[in-house]
């Protein structure tokens, strides 16, 4: 009697197999686990792939830990000048903002004294119509009555 049990199953997926999709995965931004945008480090590798960032040890990995270390330290100073480079945009929308808020402010108070002076002018004429008023109610004889 032969038991024929064929081993045509697929294949288990080594650990580390697990770890290098997932570093692949995070490189290319196409996390399955992880949030998009997640960075590069070997505890997000580990998280990636579902397992515990223990499960993910230097004596185990050493190929790939320095696999993903020099990836880290390549495009940690691309990293470093995208940031500072967003930073020095920042800061010029926020001079431009400032100045821009600057010549507002100046148009504002350039608009509030011309109100000031449209309102001392109605009241001068006011005053003016009154006086005028006074004296044509003095000029004018009384009204008289006819038989």
């Amino acid at each position: 009697m032969t038991c024929d049990v064929s081993m045509e199953a697929a294949p288990k997926k080594s650990a580390e197999d697990s770890f290098r999709q997932a570093f692949e995965r995070l490189k290319s931004d196409e996390p399955v686990v992880m949030p998009k945008g997640a960075p590069v480090t070997q505890n997000n590798v580990a998280r990636e792939a579902g397992k515990r960032p223990r499960d993910f040890r230097k004596d185990r990995f050493p190929k790939l830990i320095r696999e993903i270390q020099a990836y880290i330290e390549i495009h940690e100073g691309a990293d470093v000048r995208e940031k500072q480079e967003q930073k020095s945009t920042r800061r010029t929308e926020r001079l431009s903002l400032k100045e821009s808020n600057a010549l507002l402010k100046v148009q504002r108070d350039e608009a509030q004294s011309r109100l000031a002076g449209a309102h001392r002018q109605i009241l001068k004429l006011i005053q003016e119509k009154l006086q005028l008023q006074r004296r044509l109610d003095g000029n004018t004889p009384p009204p008289t009555h006819l038989p």
